[in-house]
């Protein structure tokens, strides 16, 4: 590798955000949202991902031989595994068993958000320097902060190869995500699913808002507080029951709204005057990505309306061509989203933690793939035109 200067900066505050977004866009008109300063600053400003939340900043960035950075890396001490979605607390359990301490680990990752991207962030894609420079700093982090790994999550398929045959471990998990058949209304989508299924959305639409709720889509100057302030108590309760703890709080929800409020999409849904419910997306270039939920009343089929039905709603209106509807659900299948392969690569110091570890990923990746297959086969879309009986 050639000589390389790698920086670690324990502030997004320490870098421009043009030269940031120049490397997280890649030769894209912009970054993706979940890759921009703005979102990730944000983390940083609220308080959201920071040391005493057990998110210390560690970000890597290489500068090119004009000085100006030429690749970054989304990097995090980490002093625990949550907010992860890529779960490793088994790894970590085993190795204390045996005496080792798993934490301090590094997360390169974006924080609390399960979506795929770009990890390794070359402001041109055709740099020959700049990924072997970042994984080089990478393990050089792990042994300057004495971690006992690096954890790369949710990384496209082309890194996560990429960093196998450097001496990552490779992992697989599965998420589901819908795609846009070049559909001009939902009733075209509708159109290629069996009849049964077809029949039974539409009824579960028309019961959603059956009791005089009706949804509004806000984004850009529309992100009012008296929107945000709803929505927040939405997520409070949501994030009460599912980890005891909410991640975020409700500075950050203002900051977005301030500092990309055209990459976000509140739907939200009212009943008698007041918000009851509602789902917060980031609009990418090509790609609707769900985030989070909640709700202070409860009406049969509200969350798949607001979350899932919504959501493709506004993909064809918008012509994009992916929702991402988050980590986990297999309701989501019989709503048109089919699984998809998620990729994350792992860097163990230890080589006795490491077998154990390969091990169970080589038997973890081959279930993954079968359960793909079987889910993708009980999806509801047509097996052929013929079968169609209305």
């Amino acid at each position: 590798m050639p000589d390389a200067r790698i920086r670690i900066l324990p502030a997004l505050t320490e870098i421009k955000a043009a030269d940031w977004d120049a490397c997280a866009a890649g030769g894209a008109d912009r970054p993706e949202p979940f890759l921009s300063h703005a979102f990730l600053s944000a983390l940083e400003s609220s308080g959201c991902a920071a040391a005493r939340t057990g998110w210390l900043p560690q970000h890597l960035v290489v500068d090119g031989p004009d000085g100006t950075p030429s690749a970054v890396m989304p990097a995090y001490l980490k002093s625990h595994s949550r907010g992860e979605y890529v779960f490793d607390q088994g790894w970590a359990d085993a190795y204390s068993r045996a005496g080792g301490d798993y934490y301090p680990k590094v997360q390169v990752s974006v924080p609390f958000t399960p979506v795929t991207g770009r990890r390794l962030l070359l402001k041109d894609p055709q740099d020959p320097v700049g990924r072997p420079a970042l994984t080089a700093g990478l393990k050089e982090l792990v042994r300057l902060r004495g971690a006992s790994s690096a954890h790369v999550t949710f990384a496209t398929q082309g890194e996560w190869e990429g960093l196998s045959q450097l001496g990552f471990l490779p992992r697989t998990d599965r998420q589901f995500h819908w795609t846009n058949a070049g559909y001009a209304t939902y009733d075209d989508f509708l159109a290629e699913l069996a009849s049964r299924k077809r029949k039974a959305l539409k009824k579960e639409r028309r019961e959603a808002l059956a009791d005089g709720i009706t949804i509004e889509w806000l984004t850009g100057a529309g992100l009012t507080d008296e929107a945000l302030d709803a929505f927040f108590m939405f997520y409070l309760d949501t994030g009460g029951r599912k980890w005891g703890t909410p991640y975020l709080n409700r500075e950050l929800f203002s900051l977005l709204a301030e500092r990309m409020p055209q990459d976000i999409l509140l739907v939200m849904a009212r009943r008698e005057g007041r918000y009851i419910a509602g789902a917060l997306n980031f609009i990418g270039a090509e790609t609707l990505y769900g985030r989070y939920w909640g709700a202070v009343e409860q009406h049969p089929f509200l969350h798949f309306e607001v979350c899932y039905h919504q959501a493709i709603d506004f993909a064809i209106a918008r012509g994009l061509k992916v929702v991402e509807a988050g980590a986990q659900g297999e309701h989501k299948l019989a709503r048109g989203y089919l699984p998809v392969t998620t990729y994350s690569a792992h860097y163990i110091v230890h080589p006795g933690l490491k077998a154990a570890v390969a091990q169970y990923l080589d038997r973890e990746r081959a279930y993954v793939e079968e359960d793909a297959a079987v889910l993708t086969e009980l999806g509801p879309f047509r097996r052929c035109r013929e079968e169609e009986h209305d």
